[in-house]
């Protein structure tokens, strides 16, 4: 082989090992590279856990939009807390700071005048909500503040029977209680009740919501009462005649005090 051939063959070799070395060096570079999308779904997951971050120190649940949005349905509690309204009476102590003691009444407008707070809109919060929002208060002057709250006086529980029942009235509501318990309680249907259409109306913060058909007929002829309702604290329980005339107002529903009514 001549000297030129053999220049040749070292030339052609060298430039082989250097492509070779040159792809390998852009494939290394791909691997540790990760891709433009994968870099912005990275972004996207460190700002979520930066503004999670942010909320948990504001207070407020760290939960995802699509938990509370407001089309998706709310299950019912089945034993709702009690939500303190209007007249009802508190005991606020401090056994830290018996300085701030006080006995409170909520007021008709649903607020109540706390020391060195100030006025605060309680009516149709729980205790535990009332309790946590003392805790946020006082804590602005106040190393860790212990609070206990006492309910002194309130209105107790009860349930509305209006329409076709023997006895209609107000009712104390004692413990768990369901629709078919109530009618008993109320003395059972009439002659003329369409008890086949029981309309049950749960009563909430600021109005009511739409009623509840249960067909009571139904569920005795059966025998089975998996489908009976929980009375909940101020629900109305209508029974309409056989003959159901259109309800225009639900104070049409609500029974006269000429009734009568079995709380003392």
């Amino acid at each position: 082989m001549t000297n030129r051939n053999i220049l040749r063959t070292c030339a052609m070799a060298f430039l082989l090992a250097v492509s070779i070395g040159a792809a390998a060096g852009q494939e290394k570079s791909a691997a540790t590279k990760p891709p433009q999308a994968a870099q912005k779904a990275q972004t996207a997951q460190a700002a979520q856990a930066a503004q999670a971050a942010q909320t948990a120190e504001d207070g407020a649940p760290s939960v995802p939009p699509e938990v509370t949005s407001p089309t998706q349905p709310v299950l019912a509690q089945r034993y709702p807390r009690y939500l303190l309204r209007p007249s009802d009476v508190l005991q606020i102590t401090f056994p830290i700071s018996p300085e701030f003691d006080q006995t409170i009444a909520i007021q008709p407008d649903g607020y109540v005048s706390l020391r060195e707070v100030g006025d605060l809109y309680i009516a149709g919060k729980t205790l535990p909500e009332f309790s946590a929002a003392l805790h946020k208060l006082y804590g602005n002057f106040l190393n860790d503040p212990v609070i206990n709250i006492e309910m002194k006086d309130f209105e107790k529980p009860y349930f509305t029977a209006g329409g076709e029942f023997g006895k209609p009235g107000k009712y104390e509501l004692r413990g768990d209680t369901t629709v078919a318990e109530a009618v008993a309680i109320a003395g059972g249907f009439t002659d003329k009740a369409k008890h086949s259409e029981v309309l049950v109306f749960h009563h909430v913060p600021g109005g009511w919501e739409a009623a509840k058909r249960l067909d009571v007929k139904q569920m005795i002829a059966k025998g089975d009462l998996g489908e009976d309702i929980h009375v909940r604290p101020g629900d109305l329980i209508y029974v309409p005649k056989s003959k159901f005339a259109k309800i225009k107002d639900i104070k049409d529903l609500i029974p006269t005090s000429g009734m009568g009514f079995a709380i003392p």
